[in-house]
């Protein structure tokens, strides 16, 4: 999936600080933020953990965690673009928000950070994972409520290497996108949130060649975009329902499915199929076989039969991982072509 199951701690892990902190990298806030919300959670909550698998590389500009132990997020949301800071401390979470889309961020602060995930209904049954699950007991799965945020940085990760998706996805959005709403949008490394749909289907064919966009995923994008009020409703269907409609767009098939509800609806069991790595990994870790497929991954998984993706999630945390026997996926710039 892109490299992004590889545990990168240093990167995604973020520990509470107190509300004084300085955020680095972003500017002091001028004015107010536009709304505030404190929310207590019930047990540990990790945000790195957390969040973590909504940041598309160290150099998103979508997203950033600052060493105040903050989390930045610049999204678009369906009232507006907006910027949300999560900070946590003293058990407590507080969340602020700027722009039009900062109510909507912060009535959806709770399930972003996994108040409707259930961590309890999850039954280790094998070491590698129980001892997982106990070293990492703020790990919730996040539900963003957004599809296509997910969906087209999901379709640029398809058949290419983790840096090469990661640097279309940079590159487009900091082209296209608007600077991020509040202080997140100024500075030396300003945030940005991504375009709307209408933009995206108006980038030139030059302009994906420039980001190293083949016409395959480039042409999906557009398919998906001119489709993006209908695929924005399956948030409201279960994940399996999701699932469906975004498969009906064509290019979008089972791997990248998975990998947008994962992060739009929480969906526990979304196991990810079709991946270049996870297999592997999977059964190294629960079989002890290097050459597992998608088949074995399936039914090494079968015991947590609706729990399969926190499964994998903490199989990928726990660092348990076979030696590359297999050459890395060759990098080729279209753009240079």
């Amino acid at each position: 999936m892109a490299g992004r199951f590889a545990p990168r701690a240093a990167r995604t892990s973020v520990r509470g600080g107190g509300p004084g902190l300085p955020a680095a990298g972003i500017p002091r806030q001028a004015t107010a933020p536009a709304r505030v919300r404190r929310w207590t959670p019930e047990g540990p909550l990790d945000l790195g953990l957390v969040l973590g698998p909504l940041r598309r590389g160290p150099a998103d500009p979508t997203f950033r965690a600052t060493a105040d132990g903050s989390v930045w997020r610049a999204t678009r949301t369906p009232v507006g673009p907006g910027t949300l800071r999560v900070r946590a401390y003293g058990g407590e979470v507080l969340g602020e928000a700027w722009g039009p889309g900062a109510e909507w961020l912060l009535d959806g602060l709770p399930e972003l950070l996994g108040a409707a995930d259930d961590p309890d209904a999850f039954v280790p049954r094998h070491r590698v994972v129980a001892l997982a699950r106990h070293r990492r007991p703020g790990l919730r799965l996040t539900r963003t409520g957004l599809v296509l945020e997910s969906l087209i940085p999901s379709v640029l990760e398809q058949k290419v290497t983790t840096d090469e998706a990661y640097r279309a996805w940079r590159l487009l959005v900091r082209r296209f996108g608007e600077p991020a709403p509040g202080p997140a949008g100024h500075g030396e490394r300003p945030m940005w949130v991504m375009p709307a749909p209408r933009t995206w289907a108006l980038i030139p064919s030059w302009e994906w060649h420039r980001a190293g966009v083949d016409d395959k995923r480039a042409s999906t994008v557009l398919r998906a975009v001119r489709v993006a009020a209908r695929l924005e409703q399956s948030v409201g269907m279960p994940a399996a329902e999701a699932r469906a409609r975004l498969e009906v767009v064509p290019g979008v098939g089972p791997w990248t499915s998975a990998e947008v509800v994962q992060r739009s609806h929480g969906a526990a069991d979304a196991v990810t199929v079709g991946d270049l790595h996870l297999p592997r990994i999977v059964g190294f870790a629960l079989a002890d076989d290097r050459d597992a497929d998608d088949s074995v991954m399936l039914r090494l998984l079968e015991p947590y039969a609706g729990q399969r993706h926190r499964a994998a999630r903490l199989i990928l945390l726990s660092g348990v991982a076979p030696a590359r026997r297999v050459p890395k996926m060759p990098r080729v710039d279209i753009g240079l072509l």
